[in-house]
């Protein structure tokens, strides 16, 4: 649907779908991209990314700003992203006091969504072949090293933030897979929240900058990819989300542990514990039936957004058959 032919309560309405892209996109393991496939705007929205480009600017160099933004579909971009803003803004201060007050609970409900993605993405795979399978271990074993790798690449100089951003923002063309996912796998993940829920200017400004570039470069790589070579990405994302259950893993037990030039403390070193052995390492309670109460309730979430994605999809095929 065209911006022009658009009502204000539609804009209200693609308002909220942004803001619901933004709460998914603040935690890893559900994707902004399965929201807006669900919602009936992932079409539309890869198409108006698309269309930024250097034919784009001829036409504002040529016809001025007006015709600019209708080329660009700039009113839907402008209403979604207000949205995804929005709602990261607001959410990820809740996020931040859950890790700090709740952490075994947190990341129990974030290990539940990413759980039920690896299973959702898996089935996306049309056949387990020879790069299937190269593609599912080599993501895997990435992820497992990155989990067990001191985190040095932990770090919130702008540079590092700038390309955080543009990785994290290709996920909103993939669903299935969440930007907080990708922070999460390179380590920035609780960097970015701390950054949001502080309101820290210059960090905040360089990683948009990054999503804005990821946007317009990554993201026509990416789709190149998926239509180039789509299953065996597919099996290497599966990969990533299978490996990445260790980063998540609830129970650890900090081995080696550093203070930064901030005061933070710096966990060089861990290893994954079970729930039943975690309280006599470390004299802090596991809560076990709550953790996996939440692991349940994260992959409940995704088996729903599956079931309604493939309503949406089947409403749309059979809406194609009538209009032939």
């Amino acid at each position: 649907m065209s911006s022009n032919s658009r009502t204000a309560k539609q804009f209200v309405l693609l308002f909220s779908k942004g803001f619901a892209m933004g709460a998914a996109d603040v935690v890893p393991g559900v994707s902004g991209g399965t929201i807006a496939f669900i919602s009936g705007i992932y079409e539309e929205l890869l198409g108006s990314i698309r269309a930024v480009n250097l034919h784009a600017l001829k036409i504002l160099k040529t016809e001025g700003v007006r015709a600019f933004w209708r080329a660009i579909n700039g009113s839907f971009l402008l209403t979604l992203f207000a949205g995804i803003i929005a709602s990261i803004a607001s959410l990820a201060r809740l996020v931040n006091i859950g890790l700090a007050q709740h952490p075994i609970l947190v990341w129990s409900f974030f290990f539940g969504l990413i759980a039920a993605s690896v299973i959702y993405i898996f089935r996306q795979l049309p056949g387990l072949r020879l790069q299937e399978w190269i593609g599912l271990w080599l993501g895997a074993l990435v992820a497992m090293a990155i989990a067990f790798l001191p985190p040095l690449q932990v770090s919130d100089d702008l540079w590092v933030v700038f390309l955080s951003g543009a990785l994290a923002i290709c996920a909103m063309i993939l669903p299935g897979i969440s930007g907080s996912f990708i922070l999460l796998l390179i380590g920035m993940y609780s960097i970015m929240i701390q950054a949001i829920a502080d309101v820290n200017v210059p960090v905040l400004i360089t990683f948009m900058l990054g999503c804005a570039c990821g946007l317009l470069l990554f993201s026509r790589f990416l789709s190149w990819l998926l239509q180039r070579f789509h299953s065996p990405t597919i099996a290497v994302l599966t990969g990533f989300l299978s490996g990445s259950l260790l980063i998540v893993w609830p129970w650890k037990e900090s081995l080696e542990v550093v203070i930064n030039g901030k005061g933070q403390e710096v966990v060089l070193s861990h290893r994954l514990v079970l729930p039943g052995d975690y309280f006599e390492l470390t004299g802090i309670a596991p809560q076990t039936w709550q953790a996996i109460g939440l692991m349940i309730i994260g992959a409940l979430l995704v088996f729903g957004l599956e079931y309604l994605g493939d309503r949406s999809a089947r409403g749309l095929t059979g809406s194609q058959q009538q209009r032939l």
